[in-house]
C-alpha cells in the first residue's frame, strides 16, 4: 500500500458524524435537549451513530411499505373516474 494514498481526517469524520446526527430525528431531538443543558455532553460513538441510522432507514422502509400497501387498497376500493382518483393518478405521476 501507498503510503501516499489519501485518508480521511478525524476531523472529516467528526464533521461526517455531525452531519449524519442532524439527519437523524432521534439525535437531532437529543441535540436541541443537550444544547440547552450542556454543550460538553459527549458526542454519540460513531458505531452507535451509524446503528441508529441503520434502524432508521430500515423503519423508514418499513414505513413506505406500508404507505404502498395503504394506496394499493384504497386504489382498488376507489371509483376509478371519481375526482380522488384523479388526484391520485397526478400524485402518482408527479
Amino acid at each position: 500500500m501507498s503510503s501516499t494514498r489519501s485518508r480521511i481526517s478525524e476531523e472529516d469524520i467528526n464533521e461526517l458524524i455531525s452531519m449524519l446526527q442532524s439527519l437523524l430525528p432521534e439525535t437531532r431531538h437529543r441535540r436541541r435537549r443537550s444544547s440547552s443543558s450542556s454543550s460538553s455532553e459527549p458526542r454519540a460513538s460513531a458505531a452507535k451513530l451509524l446503528k441508529e441510522t441503520c434502524n432508521y432507514i430500515k423503519s423508514l422502509h418499513q414505513e413506505i411499505d406500508d404507505l404502498s400497501d395503504r394506496l394499493a387498497e384504497l386504489i382498488t376500493t376507489m371509483d376509478m373516474n371519481s375526482a380522488e382518483a384523479e388526484l391520485v393518478r397526478s400524485l402518482l405521476h408527479s
